[in-house]
């Protein structure tokens, strides 16, 4: 998610499903004075939904940004006929453990039911 839909979000929908687990943090005293003032900015949205939805868009932009490495292994063609080739970098491996991890975290929220 881009910040712009982000703050588009914050002024008027609900807050999407959240895990059974929780993560606790401790922020340097900058983020934190600029978390309250997000706060009161937007008075509708709780600080904890805020924290996600900035975590969330963080982690976006990190995988985002993670460059592509050329692999040795053709996958496919372009509408050109050139071959594309396998990512080899962090994206894939990036990717696939986040599904891992979604599939654990999921289990441990329905065994919490």
């Amino acid at each position: 998610m881009k910040f712009k839909p982000l703050l588009d979000r914050w002024k008027t929908a609900a807050a999407p499903a959240r895990t059974a687990k929780e993560y606790a943090v401790r922020l340097p005293l900058d983020d934190a004075a600029r978390l309250e003032a997000l706060a009161t900015l937007f008075a509708g949205q709780s600080i904890e939904e805020m924290v996600t939805d900035l975590l969330g868009a963080a982690l976006d932009e990190l995988e985002a940004a993670m460059p592509y490495e050329k692999g040795p292994k053709v996958i496919s063609r372009d509408d050109h006929g050139d071959p594309v080739y396998e990512d080899i970098g962090l994206t894939p491996r990036f990717v696939e453990l986040t599904r891992k991890c979604k599939k654990v975290l999921e289990t441990a929220g329905k065994s919490q039911h």
